[in-house]
This record gives structure tokens, sequence and C-alpha cells, in this order.
């Protein structure tokens, strides 16, 4: 079987680390099968049964890549002769004349939590998201043959959005690899909080920032959040760290507390991350959140839209009310999640 993957938009973060995860299992498990990646650039190495084909004038603009999904890209996939076309990006390729799979992954068109504004500059390319865009992804997964989602939350939203047959949509958790190996017992410090995300509006470090004042106010302040994102804005309590690697993200999750205010997600995968390594948690009590953590002892949830929430969380942390359970670790002991992925592409 060939099956071509659309993946142009992925070139960074966490985009191109699925790209290329999805790429290792491919490598490792199936030689049988002809894959051809429709790539922005080499992000990956060809095999005898893997090739690339670059095409690196989509990404300039939006609208550029509006014009592959829905007029020149039909031709280039039409002339490869694929038996299915994969989409990692939302959106399908519009005339292609077979299959199509869609990994849908962009929560923003799918959740009724906040409505985005065309007016405010910070909230401009989300509502774009939101309404425009948006739209797109829901037709594409209309037309699409089968659609991936990465929650059960997700799948849900996508189908109460569209309308679609429930039988034509998966939910597959995203392929997180097993970090209990970096587990490091009593270094737990209950006046050291952490939160990895970019800056955003919904991913909410404002709500974190609040919470931080209120505390203040109350006389506590022998705490630190620690941030990754960079910003010349001085807060009380906060340390932006900017990027950090894997090690030290580790390192976060054993010593800290987590807090995780984002209320819209696809998939949040350092949650998911945390419940590993048994990390407290302290998280948006919205859907996706919930079914992530289930029974998980050493959540405690909060409105993301109320910090004074959060800070009553955080300082029962502080003072020790709420402490950190040594739980069982929680881990996937099955094969990568990519098997399933894989199983609806060639079973389509």
């Amino acid at each position: 079987m060939k099956v071509v993957v659309n993946n142009i938009a992925a070139s960074t973060g966490g985009a191109l680390s699925i790209l290329r995860d999805f790429y290792h299992f491919i490598k490792q498990t199936d030689d049988q099968n002809e894959w051809i990646f429709l790539l922005s650039d080499y992000y990956i190495e060809e095999t005898e049964n893997i090739k690339v084909v670059i095409i690196d004038n989509v990404k300039k603009s939006r609208l550029k890549k509006l014009k592959f999904d829905f007029i020149s890209g039909k031709k280039i996939i039409n002339d490869l002769n694929p038996d299915v076309v994969f989409s990692m990006q939302n959106i399908i390729t519009y005339g292609v004349r077979t299959s199509q799979v869609l990994y849908v992954h962009q929560p923003i068109p799918f959740q009724d939590l906040k409505k985005f504004s065309l007016i405010k500059s910070n909230e401009h390319s989300l509502a774009i998201y939101q309404y425009f865009i948006g739209s797109i992804i829901k037709l594409s997964i209309v037309k699409s043959d089968k659609v991936i989602a990465q929650t059960m939350t997700m799948k849900n939203s996508i189908i109460k959005k569209t309308r679609i047959n429930a039988d034509k949509i998966s939910a597959i958790l995203p392929n997180i690899a097993n970090i209990t190996q970096y587990k490091i017992p009593n270094i737990f410090q209950s006046n050291s909080f952490f939160y990895p995300a970019f800056s955003g509006v919904y991913k909410n470090q404002t709500c974190i920032y609040d919470s931080c004042e209120i505390l203040n106010k109350k006389s506590l302040n022998d705490f630190v959040v620690n941030l990754t994102i960079q910003s010349n804005n001085i807060k009380p309590n906060i340390t932006y760290m900017g990027y950090i690697d894997r090690m030290k993200v580790y390192e976060q999750y054993n010593k800290s507390t987590l807090i995780f205010p984002s209320y819209i997600e696809s998939c949040a995968t350092p949650i998911i991350e945390a419940k590993q390594m048994g990390t407290l948690i302290l998280l948006a009590d919205v859907e996706y959140a919930r079914e992530i953590m289930a029974d998980y002892p050493n959540a405690y949830f909060f409105n993301p839209f109320k910090p004074d929430e959060l800070a009553i969380l955080m300082e029962k942390v502080i003072k020790g009310d709420i402490t950190k359970l040594d739980v069982t670790t929680v881990q996937n002991n099955r094969e990568s999640t990519w098997a399933d992925v894989v199983k609806v592409i060639l079973n389509h």
C-alpha cells in the first residue's frame, strides 16, 4: 500500500516532535508499505520504503497554505497515486482521488469556554482559528473518510460540532514516552511550582500571576513559580526560565507542584508526563483535564477563570495541608499508540 503523509505545516515545536515520533515508529515497524511524506524541509531521513517530497513555499503565508489545500495540492498528491492520504495538520487536501484520514489536534474551534476577539491584538490569530480556519477544519472532518482525535473529550466535541457518525472517528492518545525512570524520591519542595507552556491567552499565565498577588496580600511570599517563557515583565514570585531541556523538565516534575491553568487543549502532554511521575498537580477544571487525570489522587482542580481558587490550593500546598501522596507510578505499558493510528490508516 502507498500512503502519502501530508505534514507540510510541521517545522518547529510539538508539531515537529510528533512528525518525527510518527516517522520513527514507521521506520522501526513497517517495511512492507510505501510511505511518502510531504514536508517543508528534510526533517526526516529517507529509507528504502520512506520517501520525502519537499514543498517549501506553502508555509510562507496562511493564504499559500489554503491555496495548497484547495487548489494546487490535489495535483501533487494525485500524481503520486496513493492508496490513502494521512493528513496530520487538521485539514484535508480537496480534490484528491483517494481516501483521506485526518488527524485533528486543533481544539480551538471545538470549545465553548472562550470566544476570541478579532479586535484584540492578542486574540486576533486565535479568533481566526476559531471562526474561519475552524470552519475549514470542520468541513474537512465531514469530507474525510476517517478522523483521529487525541482524547474522548475531543472526539465528543468534534461529533457535537460536525454531527459526524461516531463510527467515523477514533480517539487515540498521543504516543507519550515512559519517563518513570527519571522519577527521583524525596526531593519535593512544597514552595516550588512549575508550569511548562508557551505564552498565550488560553495558556492562562494570567491566572497564576493573579494568584501570586492574592497570596502576597496575605503575606505569603516564600514560594516560587517557574514558567518556561521569556519575559521582562517582573511579577512577584515568578521566575522566567525560558526554554529548558527535557531533563530539567523532569527535575521540575519531581521537586515541584505542577500548575496547569490552560483551559483549551487537545491533549496536554505535561499533565500526562507529570501523572507518570507521581507529581502533585493543580489544574483547570475542564473536560480534557478530568479525562486525563481520571482517578489520579494527586490532582486538584480549580476554575481557570477564578485565580482565588488556585491561590487557595497553592496556599494549602505551601502550608502542607495538601501533601504529595506516594502513589503507584502511572504508566502506559502497551506498545506505541501510533500502532492504533497506523491501523486506522491502513484499514480505512
